[in-house]
């Protein structure tokens, strides 16, 4: 019922930036959570940047200070937006949710479809 669309992502030098945006769509009546988890070549996927319906944030320790994650007016749309990018940021970044179906407390939890970032030294 829910599909997370994600754009943004890219190849930048070390110490640039990107901004990574995330739409939900569907039959939403609200939202707990949204974010970013990012897996990177050989590696476990981790939680990077969350948000959730008080606008309370989570960030990896890793990101602290470079990402800043934010919803604009509308609650279904999440940005991430990544300063001072490292090459250890370079993974594959899903957009996912847990989202309210209806008054009675139905959840969907998911993600979306990645998208590759690429930090070179």
């Amino acid at each position: 019922q829910v599909q997370l669309v994600n754009s943004g992502g890219g190849s930048v030098q070390a110490g640039g930036s990107l901004r990574l945006s995330c739409a939900a769509s569907g039959s939403i009546f609200g939202f707990n959570e949204m974010g970013w988890s990012r897996q990177a070549p050989g590696k476990q996927r981790e939680s990077v940047a969350h948000i959730n319906s008080e606008d309370s944030t989570s960030y990896a320790d890793s990101v602290k200070g470079r990402f800043t994650i934010s919803r604009h007016n509308a609650e279904n749309s999440v940005y991430l937006q990544m300063n001072s990018l490292k090459p250890e940021d370079t993974a594959v970044y899903y957009c996912d949710g847990d989202f309210l179906l209806d008054s009675n407390g139905a959840t969907w939890t998911g993600w979306g479809q990645g998208t590759q970032v690429t930090v070179s030294s």
